[in-house]
């Protein structure tokens, strides 16, 4: 993949998937591992370059007949400031006001509690299937998927590079991983923390309705405390002003500083405890993956579902029985 390392020629399919054939073989040592991953983390390539790296590792994946139509995920692409684990809480209140959802989700690239990383403390379980994932979402309105719907060569490529951790040379794969995990959803919100990275996730959103989200304070989320940019079949912006939940500030969306209340505060946050801008921060997530999967006709009367979840205690019900179920 010298291609891909020193940039002097484009990337090539053939290329592409000779690497991964020879990953699969146990050809690639550590050293060429790391140097891909770093190369790739330290600066995107070009948009023809990424679509090209990711076409060869989704046309790897096993086909399979399983669809949730209706369905909407939400997952970042990480980076930008630390806050509360705002997707899965908007993904519960979504999923409380009759929105389905199946999630995906990563642990912390670094410092932080990452969507798996909660649910871990949650005692809530990833799927390991389709048919799992189908019954979660049939018994309960959301389930959260499992690393079986992302490519093995991820998993190959964490394993060849070790003892490095990929949560040190591997930040590619977090902005990447929300269009390489194979869900059959409706729809899927985005957010996007570097906006430099726009046109290659663009690129990659092409054909599939999926809003990626933008705002000058970097956050990987819709926030309530700054004017949002949503990139889909058209470009709008979302004003919180316009939608009368303005107010706050980034400080009041970051999680506790105590890592053994991460729990009870996003429990809190489910229940309108916590911060009334962390809160109104999640409806609006919650309410944007309500229209982007056709569930809501807009951000208003999302709003107003969302706020009736927190409001009379669904969220937090729900993300209760999920959790008493493991």
């Amino acid at each position: 993949m010298d291609a891909v390392v020193n940039r002097r020629r484009p990337v090539e399919p053939g290329m592409c998937r000779e690497f991964w054939d020879r990953l699969g073989d146990r050809q690639v040592d550590a050293a060429e591992a790391a140097a891909l991953l770093a190369a790739l983390s330290a600066r995107m390539p070009d948009p023809a370059a990424v679509a090209t790296l990711v076409e060869s590792l989704l046309e790897r994946r096993p086909r399979h007949g399983h669809r949730f139509p209706g369905a909407v995920n939400v997952v970042g692409t990480g980076g930008g400031p630390s806050t509360a684990n705002i997707s899965t809480a908007a993904a519960f209140v979504a999923a409380a006001a009759g929105v389905p959802v199946v999630k995906t989700g990563s642990r912390a690239s670094s410092g932080g509690v990452g969507s798996i990383n909660l649910l871990d403390r949650l005692g809530v379980s990833l799927t390991r299937s389709y048919e799992r994932t189908g019954e979660h979402l049939a018994r309960f309105g959301i389930a959260f998927a499992g690393y079986f719907v992302y490519p093995v060569e991820l998993t190959r490529l964490a394993r060849t590079v070790l003892p490095l951790d990929m949560r040190t040379i591997g930040r590619w794969v977090n902005t990447i991983g929300p269009f390489l995990a194979d869900v059959p959803v409706s729809a899927q919100l985005t957010g996007v923390s570097d906006v430099a990275h726009l046109p290659a996730l663009r690129r990659l959103a092409d054909g599939r309705r999926i809003w990626l989200c933008t705002n000058d304070l970097g956050a990987d989320e819709l926030v309530s405390v700054a004017v949002n940019t949503v990139h889909g079949d058209s470009t709008f912006t979302v004003d919180p002003r316009e939608l009368g939940i303005d107010g706050g500030s980034l400080d009041d969306l970051r999680g506790p500083s105590d890592d053994a209340e991460v729990v009870t505060h996003f429990l809190d946050l489910l229940a309108g405890r916590a911060s009334s801008t962390a809160v109104a921060t999640v409806c609006l997530n919650a309410a944007a993956l309500a229209v982007a999967g056709g569930h809501q006709p807009n951000l208003t009367s999302g709003l107003r579902a969302a706020f009736s979840a927190v409001a009379d205690g669904a969220a937090r019900a729900l993300a209760e029985r999920v959790m008493s179920r493991g």
